[in-house]
This record gives structure tokens, C-alpha cells and sequence, in this order.
């Protein structure tokens, strides 16, 4: 075994077994990265690094965005005035077109009851002429291509009142719940008819057999032109047989239910004296002139 000699005469030293403790105590023996550590601490504190600042691009984002918003806007108020004209000059053309229409309406009903006149008085002059102008007369009721007047029933069917900002059914989810819609008229002019009305108008427009009640975005077309409400739909013929046919029938029943869960004005008159003018020419598609007996 060899011992260690590190006194003088090769004598062993008396803390020769602490010299490892003796050492870290001094410092001699510390790791490369504690000996680093110590000697940054004894340099002073190091001058900290700048990093780069987060929010400057969420900054920048923000100023762009805003500037787009505001570009926006300019735009947008510079264009209102070119809107607003447009939108005038396009109000002015529909008025203009619809009194040319209604205009040209009021002259074709001249024109047609002179025409009426004129055949009456030719075909009054000759028993076969008064047979043809029965037939005529049928015929014509039926296509309702003649005026009608006379008693029967009138329909009115409205809109619901719209309630006030602090009215119990002001939030109701449904709020288009409470209008009449083009389906709705539909049931009520079928059920009038089978409930055996002679001739019918909504709003002083005569139906024919093929008058369509469809719907334009908010307003209801009856023959293509545009009504609104109050829809009132008069039917011709006796009206205590009507009423009671017409009460307790499907359209009945639906209509009392909408004006009891929608709040719809749904309520049915008498009258004595009404009046509906013939409707639009009727162009017929599939019909032919019926061969004569014997040919």
C-alpha cells in the first residue's frame, strides 16, 4: 500500500484525509460550469437583452384594419347620393308604368263594354241571335268574362296589429306569424267557392278560372298585380245559404284558428248590393270549338 507523502520529510499530514473537503471549501475543485457561473458573478450584472416587443405586429394589424373601416365608410357616404337618385328614379318609373297600365285597364273596359253593347243589339235582332247571346251570357258568367252584381258575403282578412315596444307579444319569435300570406287567400276563395259562390273578387278584382293568388316577396299577386291589405274578398249568390255553407268549413276553421293564435282580423258580412267587374280576357290553351251534331 502506498501511503501519501506530502510533508516535508515524506511524513504524512495530519488533514491529508480532508484534503478533498479542504479543496471545495477553496474553490479549487468546481465544476467548469459553477467555476463560469462565479466568475460572471464577480464580472457584475450583465446589461440585459432588448427583446423584441409582441405586440407591434397586433399593432399594425389594428391600424390597417382601421384604415380598410374607413376607407369603407368614405366609399360608402360617397356613394348614398347615386344610390339615393337611383333608387327615386326607379320608384318615379314604377308609378309611371303603373298609371300607364291602370290607364290602358280603364280603356279596354270602355272598348269591351261598347264591344258588349254592340253585339247585344245585333244579336237582339233575330230569334237564332237571342238563342246565341243565352248561350253567350252562360258561358260568359262562367269564364267571368261579364261583370256580375248582386248580394252574397264579404271576407275580410288583415294583418294582425303590430304590438308597441312594450307589449306582452312585442318579442314574439314568429313576427311574420300575424300576416296573411298568398296560401291563406287560397283557402279562403276555394272554400267560397265550394261553398257555392257564383263570382268572386279580392279587392275589386274579378277571378277567373285561371287566376293565380301568388306571393312577391312581401306583397300578394291576384292576376299579377300586386293588392294590399286589408284583402277583401266578395262572393256572389244568396248570402244566408252562403254564410251557413261557409261556416264550419276547413277555410273557416283555419282562418278562426290564425286569428286566434296570430291575433289575424278575420270576420265575414252580408251585403245586399255588390258589384264585380269582368275579369282579363281568357286565353284558352288546350280548348278547341266543339264539333256540330252530325259532323
Amino acid at each position: 500500500m502506498i501511503a501519501r507523502r506530502d510533508g516535508p520529510g515524506g511524513r504524512r499530514r495530519p488533514d491529508a484525509s480532508m484534503s478533498l473537503l479542504a479543496d471545495l471549501i477553496a474553490g479549487k475543485l468546481l465544476d467548469h460550469g459553477y467555476a463560469e457561473a462565479a466568475a460572471r458573478r464577480a464580472a457584475g450584472p450583465r446589461p440585459a437583452r432588448r427583446r423584441p416587443l409582441r405586440g407591434t405586429g397586433v399593432l399594425l394589424v389594428l391600424v390597417l384594419a382601421g384604415t380598410l373601416i374607413a376607407v369603407a365608410g368614405v366609399q360608402v357616404r360617397e356613394g348614398e347620393p347615386g344610390a339615393a337618385e337611383r333608387r327615386s328614379r326607379l320608384v318615379g318609373e314604377i308609378r309611371a308604368r303603373t298609371a300607364e297600365t291602370d290607364a290602358l285597364q280603364r280603356r279596354l273596359d270602355r272598348v269591351r263594354a261598347d264591344t258588349e253593347r254592340r253585339r247585344e243589339a245585333a244579336l237582339a235582332r233575330s230569334d237564332e241571335g237571342r238563342r246565341v247571346r243565352r248561350r253567350l251570357a252562360r258561358a260568359g258568367a262562367a269564364a267571368a268574362a261579364l261583370p256580375a252584381a248582386g248580394a252574397g258575403i264579404v271576407v275580410t282578412l288583415a294583418d294582425a296589429p303590430r304590438p308597441g315596444p312594450g307589449a306582452p307579444g312585442a318579442r314574439r319569435p314568429a313576427a311574420d306569424a300575424g300576416r296573411v300570406y298568398d296560401q291563406d287567400l287560397q283557402v279562403l276563395v276555394n272554400g267560397l267557392w265550394a261553398a257555392g259562390a257564383a263570382a268572386i273578387g279580392v279587392n275589386g278584382r274579378r277571378l277567373a278560372p285561371t287566376t293565380a293568388i301568388r306571393s312577391a316577396g312581401e306583397a300578394i299577386l291576384v292576376d299579377y298585380r300586386p293588392l294590399t291589405g286589408p284583402y277583401e274578398v266578395t262572393a256572389l249568390g244568396d248570402p244566408d245559404r252562403l254564410r251557413d255553407a261557409f261556416a264550419g268549413s276547413a277555410a273557416d276553421r283555419r282562418l278562426a284558428a290564425l286569428r286566434a293564435r296570430f291575433g289575424l282580423r278575420y270576420g265575414v258580412r252580408g251585403t245586399s248590393a255588390a258589384r264585380l267587374p269582368a275579369a282579363g280576357t281568357v286565353r284558352p290553351r288546350y280548348a278547341g270549338p266543339r264539333p256540330e251534331d252530325g259532323q
